[in-house]
This record gives C-alpha cells, structure tokens and sequence, in this order.
C-alpha cells in the first residue's frame, strides 16, 4: 500500500503542512526524515513510540531515518505545554541519558544498509554556538509576533514562561535547519503537539535561503485510552523500555490487558502487520472477545520488537506459570519479574523457620492463630502447591534456586520471600 495512504488508514498521519507536495516528493525521490527526542531521562517509555514507529514505517519504504536527541535541548527541557518549568540538567546526566537511549533505537532502527538509520546529536551544533551567532544567524528570522501565536507559548503567557523555554522553538528550528542543509532532511514528524516547533523550523528553512526551499512537516495524535485515562500509565507509573525500570514481563502484561475498545487501535499504530491481518484479528474482537487473540499477537509484537525474542518467550511462560500457578517451573530471574511488585519479606538463608512462623513474621498472617487457621482450610501454598501441615519446616526443596519461596493467601494475595 502507498505509505501515506497506510498511515492514513492506521490513523496515524494527523497534520501535514502539505499533504498533495508531500506526496509527489516521495513519489520521486528518497529523503531523509528525522525525529527527535530530549533526553530528559535515561529511558524512553512508549509515549514516545509512535512517533519513532511512524519513522521506522518511512525507512521500510526506502527513506533515510535521522533520529536526533536533543543532547543541547535536553540542557533545558522543552514546552510541552506544563505549567512547571523543567528542571535543567547536568551536561553529564544528558550525555549519560543520550548513551542508554542510543541502545533502546538500535531496536526500533535497521542502522545499516543504503538506508540505515543515523544518530544525531544537536549538542554536536547548537553546543559550541554563541549567543552573538543565535542572535544574528537565526533570531533575527523568527518575528516576536510569530512566536506569540504558537499554542505552545500562548499557553504559558498567563501563568509564566522564562526567555529559555520561550526561545525554544527557535532551537528546535534550528534543528531542522541543519539537518535541511547538511543531510537532504526534507520532512519532520512529532507529536501533535510539536506543530508550532515543526511550523518554525518551515519558516526558518524558507528565510534564511534565496533559493527556493521546500520541506514538510506531519505531525502525529496523541494516543488516547478509550475510557479517559492516559495511555502509558499504570498504578505502579509509566512504561518504561529499559527492563530494568519496566521489565519484559509487566511490558507484555500492559500490552495484553488491552481494551477491547483500543485494541485494533493500537494494533495499527504500534505493529507493523498488514491491513489484511489487522482486519482479520478485529473479526476476533467483535466475534470471540473472549479470546482475546488481538491482544495476545498485540502483546507479542510489542515485546518482540522492544525486548527481543527471548525476553519474550519469557514474559509468556511467567504469564502461564502465574495463570496455572505452576511457580516451581520459573526460575529465580523469572521470578524477579513475575513478583516484582508484590509484598516482599527477606529470612537469613540458614535459618530455620517453621511456616506458621514465617508467615507471622512476613506478615501474611497477622497472628499464630490466624496463620493456623489459613493452614488448616487449605489457604496457603508454598510455590504454587497447596499446603495442610501446621509443622512444616521451610527447607531447600521449598527455595526456588536458594533465592526465593513463593507463599500465596488465598487466590491472589502473593508475597516473596527473598532469603539472604
């Protein structure tokens, strides 16, 4: 299917600046595009997916992916619309961010190739710049007047904005003024909300060239939840792609707790299946619901592409084990991620310790006699299998590779023990 008819049909093409010249550009020749991202914090989360899978779709049509990260911009955060200003950062945090999200981009990006993907970083040409050369070369183009009508700035005029947060536009144009100039960049994509920056960058491109000049700009819309909440966010925060922050497992499970109502939604944005495929799958939704097969292939590619193929197969035996409550068949590090958020209780690896007094001790149970009656009715399990011995003694054949004991309350209340 021609690209901007898909991203049309996926719902993902928002605003274009000129959608008729657009289309006859990339008709005839192959451009670079770029997109970019302030390294603000030393992960991305998949609020800032589909901007990047919306230039991975680009490369797939034979078009050069720039992926900027904004090392200079970073330095002072971005309008996004909040209320606060951002805090600013060491040059030493932003670096240190703009080396973790290097890797999360190797696995969005085919980097090699005619075609490959590259890195750019503004710091590399914004960093060594004067104020004397911002003022002369690029302030001079962008009218006050001009900058006051940007939502983004418009916005914040009631309750405050610094002359740092009100010049950034003109920055982020710069940008694309650079990659214009120096890496044939003729298209810019970003969130909805990056229209005004976008729109600048189009101005000074135009201004500050005798020749005629011709880019574009398509912006995104932000993703919505059907029920009002915001996409991303769970009780326990954001979703992280560093598994150290957000692991494989709770990345799955976000992705398969999917609405009904945003499934095939999401399956357009975030996945890379054909039409075909996509249509196929909503037939599941309206006709078996109750399989939930859309889910299950949106949670798969999801975690395949971000995690890889492992960490995938992993996130669906945890996800098994925990359905079946077969906790003997994981292992210390699936365990680590299946349980990561549960009530967690550390006991002196050689000591010994009857169950009733651990389960006092870590809280399961607020009493002896309660813990006894738990017992005895059958409520409690050691690693999944049900136990009725008011003398059971914690021993190694109850610890999953000497690391943890799984202990289960009822049908759902789980805490670790974690022996040290």
């Amino acid at each position: 299917m021609d690209l901007l008819k898909d991203l049309a049909w996926r719902g993902i093409s928002y605003q274009q600046t000129d959608e008729e010249g657009l289309a006859k550009l990339l008709d005839n020749e192959k451009i670079s595009i770029y997109c970019g991202i302030d390294p603000t914090a030393n992960s991305m989360h998949i609020g800032h997916l589909l901007p990047f899978l919306t230039l991975r779709r680009f490369q797939k049509h034979g078009h050069r992916p720039l992926v900027l990260v904004g090392g200079a911009t970073g330095l002072i955060g971005d309008p996004s619309g909040k209320n606060e200003e951002r805090k600013l950062q060491t040059i030493e945090t932003i670096q240190h961010n703009v080396e973790s999200i290097k890797g999360q981009l190797t696995r969005i990006f085919d980097f090699q190739g005619e075609n490959g993907a590259q890195l750019v970083n503004n710091f590399d040409w914004i960093g060594p710049m004067s104020i004397v050369s911002f003022l002369r070369d690029f302030g001079k183009h962008v009218g006050v007047n001009y900058m006051l009508a940007k939502d983004t700035i418009a916005s914040r005029l009631e309750t405050g904005i610094s002359y740092t947060e009100f010049t950034y536009t003109i920055l982020q144009a710069i940008d694309f003024n650079h990659l214009y100039e120096n890496y044939n960049c003729k298209l810019q994509i970003g969130g909805s909300d990056q229209w005004g920056n976008i729109t600048t960058g189009l101005e000074l491109i135009r201004r500050t060239r005798e020749e005629e000049s011709k880019a574009f700009g398509l912006t995104i819309p932000l993703v919505t939840k059907a029920d009002g909440t915001k996409f991303g966010k769970t009780e326990s925060g954001a979703i992280w792609l560093d598994p150290e922050k957000t692991s494989p497992y709770e990345f799955y499970q976000f992705w398969i707790n999917t609405a009904d109502a945003d499934v095939v939604k999401y399956l357009k944005y975030f996945t890379f299946l054909s039409q075909e495929e996509i249509e196929s799958l909503q037939q599941t939704v309206e006709n078996e619901p109750h399989l939930r097969k859309a889910q299950k292939v949106l949670a798969e590619e999801m975690t395949r592409l971000i995690h890889g193929e492992e960490a995938l197969r992993q996130a669906i035996k945890i996800t098994q084990a925990l359905f079946s409550g077969d906790i003997q068949a994981l292992s210390a590090e699936e365990i680590k991620q299946g349980f990561k958020d549960v009530p967690t209780f550390q006991q002196p690896k050689e000591e010994t310790i009857g169950l009733v007094d651990l389960i006092v001790s870590a809280k399961i149970s607020p009493s002896k006699r309660q813990a006894r009656e738990d017992i005895q009715n059958g409520a409690v399990y050691i690693n999944g299998e049900r136990t009725t011995d008011l003398g059971h003694v914690l021993e190694e054949k109850d610890m999953i590779e000497e690391e943890f004991t799984i202990i289960r309350r009822g049908k759902k209340k789980y805490f670790m023990i974690q022996y040290v």
